[in-house]
């Protein structure tokens, strides 16, 4: 029988008692190798809980404690294994940046780490010296452009203008079944958690030989999976989605990619288009 890839979730309360230096704690309370938990506070797997303080991730090995402090390990062997894909710089503008999130890729790390996120990479690209907020997502089986912001006032007024619709975001998707002839156009209205949600779609072509439609598709709203959930609810679901439709399974991943973001910029009132043509 193969090994399974060891997983813990653990939660440890510092006492007098404890060593207060964080590796030398873990290392007395943990069963890993000290190279093993320090690359899981690398990865962002370590979380400090300090009273009076929000939580945060914990990733210097050499940081003191205080008794009464909180650590919570979340251990993924197979996690820490994988090797990071790296996302592309579009275009830097100091107060934001527009970057290509390649499939397999989060947009932000979770409890198990964030390593494999668009923002701790970015972070380490920009080697900690700006401040990195995330304005929208991908799911991590999509691929395509996202928008960072560096700075409060940008965040700001970037989410703003992402809450008010006020983006452009285009998608090229390739969906199950034969949607419409070329060239034709559609719209999909149906709402989404009790929200307005539309989605418009141009179908480009059809492939005969996998029965599979490629259309570009326009996004005003932006409800969770609408894209995904629109063309499921038609009857036909992207091509490998691993959530919404039936025979759209597909070893490639999901065929969902945010080819185009086109906005008036907030801070410098200028019209902004860029494209993800070069990786498509």
């Amino acid at each position: 029988m193969a090994n399974v890839p060891l997983k813990l979730d653990v939660t440890l309360e510092v006492e007098a008692t404890d060593s207060l230096v964080a590796i030398d704690f873990l290392c007395d309370n943990i069963n890993l190798s000290k190279s093993r938990l320090k690359a899981t506070m690398n990865s962002g797997a370590v979380w400090l809980v300090r009273k009076g303080q929000a939580r945060k991730r914990l990733r210097r090995a050499m940081t003191d404690l205080k008794p009464g402090d909180i650590l919570e390990i979340f251990y993924d062997e197979a996690l820490l294994s994988q090797k990071v894909v790296k996302p592309t710089l579009v275009e830097d503008n100091e107060l934001y940046s527009i970057w290509y999130k390649p499939q397999g890729l989060l947009s932000q790390g979770t409890d198990w780490g964030d390593q494999h996120s668009l923002l701790r990479q970015v972070e380490l690209h920009f080697a900690g010296r700006r401040r990195v907020f995330l304005i929208h997502r991908l799911d991590r089986e999509a691929r395509g452009l996202l928008l960072l912001a560096h700075h409060p006032r940008s965040a700001a007024a970037f989410s703003e203008l992402f809450a008010g619709d006020q983006v452009e975001k285009t998608y090229r998707i390739e969906v199950l079944g034969k949607v419409a002839e070329p060239g034709s156009q559609g719209v999909i209205d149906q709402p989404l958690d009790s929200k307005v949600a539309i989605t418009n779609w141009q179908m480009l072509h059809f492939v005969e030989h996998t029965n599979h439609s490629v259309l570009e598709v326009t996004l005003k709203t932006g409800r969770l999976h609408q894209i995904r959930r629109h063309f499921d609810f038609i009857g036909h679901p992207v091509i490998g989605d691993p959530r919404y439709g039936r025979g759209n399974k597909n070893i490639e991943g999901l065929k969902l990619v945010a080819i185009g973001l086109a906005f008036t910029c907030p801070l410098t009132k200028t019209s902004k288009s860029y494209s993800a043509a070069d990786f498509v």
